[in-house]
């Protein structure tokens, strides 16, 4: 593959000497130009690498607050078409941010692969993290994305042994997703430790960066990880930031706010931590 958005930022963020914060939201949540706003505001609060959800009807992998996001998206009307047009439309403003589309193989399959993969392409997109397709579909969906320039990212979890990584980073590129805890997202909070020791073990398999999600949710939690991830991904915090800042499920003037607010800090907590090996390098 020729080199992405995604390689370009983790290779600067790696020149700098620290993590990055990958953000996720909703597209269409809790409306589409709300949406839309918070999208184009998420780089200035801080976030590195963009996640845009791609809203569907049963997202097995997600807690409350990712179902409930989806949810209101999909009430306020939001298609797979309008969110490759938020993509064309934020890239409009900025040409570097990487963004990957997070979500579930069957609205793109409902899609067409062939049109989503070209129509995602041409509209700005980075890369895909599709929950639901493991290694063994490789050929549905992750061959023909990598062969369009797109990043493919795979996750891996606690459960994920030694015998099974190799086959999970087989046609991974752009970074390793590891996921932080056991279950659905935002219902837990991982323990630091556990994660370091997952984050060496997956290091030890593979060159790309690998970033930490699932239950992060404070500026401790995010100067932890960064310390010994490649990069912190928030994602309930910020759409259980749009929840809160509705009133009768409507979007208000703090609903941008809210959620960059959380950006901010969670931003301040990853720039404040240290990888060992940078530390090593300026010594």
């Amino acid at each position: 593959m020729a080199e992405t958005r995604i390689d370009r930022r983790f290779a600067a963020l790696r020149a700098e000497g620290r993590p990055g914060l990958v953000c996720f939201v909703t597209a269409g949540d809790p409306d589409l130009d709300t949406s839309k706003a918070i999208l184009a505001a998420l780089p200035e609060a801080g976030a590195d690498v963009i996640e845009l959800g791609m809203p569907f009807s049963d997202p097995m992998a997600e807690g409350p607050p990712i179902q409930l996001a989806s949810q209101r998206a999909l009430a306020a009307g939001q298609t797979m078409v309008k969110t490759l047009d938020m993509v064309r439309d934020f890239r409009t403003r900025d040409a570097d941010t990487p963004i990957v589309l997070m979500g579930y193989y069957n609205p793109i399959f409902a899609y067409g692969n062939e049109r989503f993969l070209a129509d995602a392409g041409a509209a700005g997109v980075d890369g895909l993290i599709i929950v639901d397709l493991p290694p063994e579909a490789d050929d549905e969906l992750c061959v023909p994305a990598l062969r369009a320039g797109l990043n493919f990212i795979r996750l891996a979890t606690p459960t994920t042994d030694d015998r099974r990584l190799p086959q999970v980073l087989n046609n991974t590129s752009g970074f390793v997703y590891y996921v932080s805890i056991r279950g659905v997202t935002g219902t837990a909070s991982p323990d630091a430790n556990s994660v370091a020791q997952a984050v060496k073990r997956i290091n030890r398999h593979t060159t790309l960066p690998v970033a930490v999600g699932f239950g992060v949710k404070t500026v401790e939690q995010a100067r932890a990880f960064g310390a010994v991830a490649d990069g912190v991904v928030v994602g309930s915090a910020l759409v259980n930031a749009v929840r809160d800042s509705l009133v009768d499920g409507r979007a208000t003037g703090r609903t941008v706010d809210a959620v960059c607010g959380i950006v901010r800090e969670l931003a301040q907590g990853v720039r404040t931590s240290r990888r060992p090996e940078a530390e090593q390098e300026q010594a």
